[in-house]
C-alpha cells in the first residue's frame, strides 16, 4: 500500500487528506478500523517513542498517546500490590506487554482517557484484555495474537483502530513538512539516547544507580516525541508526570510535578480505600479521586455529589495530609528536553522528590541550577543535547 485515504485531516473541514510515501510502500498494515490523521500522527510518535524506549533500557515498553504527546511511557517493570491497586488490575493476567501498557497509562489516567496505545513488542491477549476495558481509540505494535487480535477488533462495535508496524522500517535521513504553503526540511533526529549522555555531572553528588539512569533515559526519550517545551518525572520504570506545551519551562516542570504528585497521593491509605459505590464508570471513578486529592475536594464531597460515586461519604484528604505523604515521595528522576534557565525548576522539582535530573545545560545560570541541586543533594547529568519536537 503506497498510500491511505483519510476520512479529512485534523479537523472535519480539512479536506481530502491522505497518507503516502514518496517512495516504497507504506510501513504498515491496518488490520481493524479506519484511523484518522491524529490517530496515525500520535500511532508514528508513540511507535518511535517505545521502540527507543526498548533498544535503550531492553526492557518491553508502552506508551500512552493523546494529541501527538505521551500521557504516560513505561517499560516492564512489575507491579507491587499497591501499584496493581491504584491501577485497579488485582487479579488481572499480568504479562511483559500488559504490565508496561498498564503503567503507561496510568501515570495519568485523566489523559489517557480515549488515547492511541503502543508496544515496543506483540499485543498479547492479557494487554488486549486490559485495552477491552479501557476507552480507547487504537493501537500500534509489530504484532498481535491470534486471540488479541481476535479481542481488539471486536472493541468499539468493531471499529477499534488496530495498526501493524514494520518493526524493520527505517524512514529517509531528512524529513519534510509544510506549513502555510511553505515545504520545510531537515535532517530527523536519529540520536541515540543512552547511558553515555549521563556522564557529564557537575554537581556535589555524582552517584547515580542503574535504576535512576534507567529512569533518566526513559524520561529523555519519553520527552523527544513531547511537543516542547517539556519536563518529564520518572520513577520505578514508568512516566509519573509529562509537561508538554509549555511556553515556560517552570510551567512545564510545575504541570509535569503536579502530576506526578497526583500519581503518588494516588498511593495514600485514604484515596486506596474510597468506599466507591458498585457500578460507577471508571471515568467517573478516575474523575472522582482526581477531585479527591486536589484542593476543590469539596466539588465531589458536598452533599448532593458524593452520594453520585460513593457508598459512604468519605473523610477529606487534609492539605497537612497530603503534605506530610509528600515527603514520603522520593528517588524521583527528572528530564527536560532543553536546559534549565533557572534554579527554580529544581526547587519545584525537589518537591516532588526528584533526586536524579538529566537536562542540556548551556544556560547562562548553570551555575544557579547546579547550586540549588547541590542544596538538596540532587544528582544532575548535564547531556549537552537539546530534543525538541514540534
Amino acid at each position: 500500500m503506497k498510500e491511505f485515504e483519510l476520512k479529512y485531516g485534523c479537523n472535519p473541514n480539512q479536506k481530502p487528506a491522505k497518507i503516502f510515501m514518496k517512495e516504497g510502500e507504506l510501513p504498515i498494515k491496518i488490520l481493524n478500523g479506519r484511523p484518522g490523521y491524529i490517530n496515525l500522527m500520535d500511532a508514528f510518535n508513540s511507535w518511535q517513542l517505545v521502540k527507543e524506549l526498548k533498544a535503550a533500557t531492553g526492557m518491553v515498553a508502552a506508551a500512552s498517546f493523546k494529541h501527538v504527546s505521551p500521557a504516560g511511557a513505561a517499560v516492564a517493570e512489575p507491579l507491587d500490590e499497591t501499584m496493581k491497586k491504584i491501577y485497579f488490575v488485582e487479579g488481572c493476567p499480568l504479562t511483559e506487554a500488559s504490565t508496561a501498557y498498564i503503567r503507561a497509562r496510568g501515570a495519568d489516567r485523566m489523559s489517557s482517557y480515549g488515547d492511541f496505545a503502543a508496544l515496543s513488542d506483540e499485543c498479547d491477549e492479557a494487554t488486549a484484555l486490559y485495552i477491552k476495558r479501557e476507552v480507547s481509540d487504537g493501537i500500534i505494535a509489530p504484532s498481535y495474537s491470534e486471540k488479541a487480535l481476535e479481542i481488539l477488533k471486536a472493541k468499539k462495535g468493531g471499529n477499534y483502530v488496530v495498526i501493524q508496524m514494520d518493526p524493520n522500517y527505517v524512514p529517509a535521513v531528512q524529513e519534510t513538512k509544510d506549513i502555510f504553503g511553505i515545504t520545510f526540511e531537515q535532517g530527523r533526529n536519529n540520536i541515540a539516547l543512552n547511558e553515555e549522555m549521563l556522564q557529564n555531572i557537575p554537581t556535589q553528588v555524582k552517584d547515580m544507580p542503574a535504576a535512576a539512569k534507567r529512569d533518566l533515559l526513559i524520561s529523555l526519550i519519553t520527552l523527544k516525541y513531547t511537543q516542547s517545551n517539556s519536563v518529564c518525572y520518572v520513577k520505578d520504570g514508568q512516566a509519573i508526570g509529562v509537561g508538554a506545551g509549555q511556553q515556560s519551562r517552570v510551567h512545564c516542570t510545575r504541570l509535569a510535578g503536579n502530576k506526578a504528585d497526583v500519581w503518588y497521593l494516588r498511593q495514600h491509605a485514604k484515596v486506596l480505600n474510597l468506599p466507591f459505590k458498585e457500578g460507577v464508570r471508571r471515568a467517573d471513578r478516575d474523575n472522582a479521586i482526581d477531585v479527591y486529592v486536589s484542593d476543590d475536594y469539596d466539588d465531589v464531597l458536598r452533599d448532593g455529589m458524593w452520594e453520585a460515586v460513593f457508598s459512604v461519604k468519605p473523610e477529606p484528604l487534609t492539605k497537612e495530609e497530603k503534605v506530610e505523604w509528600l515527603k514520603t515521595m522520593d528517588n524521583v528522576a527528572l528530564g527536560s528536553d532543553a536546559f534549565f534557565p533557572f534554579g527554580d525548576n529544581i526547587e519545584r522539582a525537589h518537591k516532588s522528590g526528584v533526586k536524579f535530573v538529566a537536562q542540556a545545560g548551556g544556560s547562562v545560570r548553570d551555575d544557579n541550577v547546579i547550586d540549588t541541586c547541590d542544596k538538596y543533594g540532587i544528582a544532575m547529568a548535564m547531556t549537552g543535547i537539546r530534543f525538541f519536537h514540534h
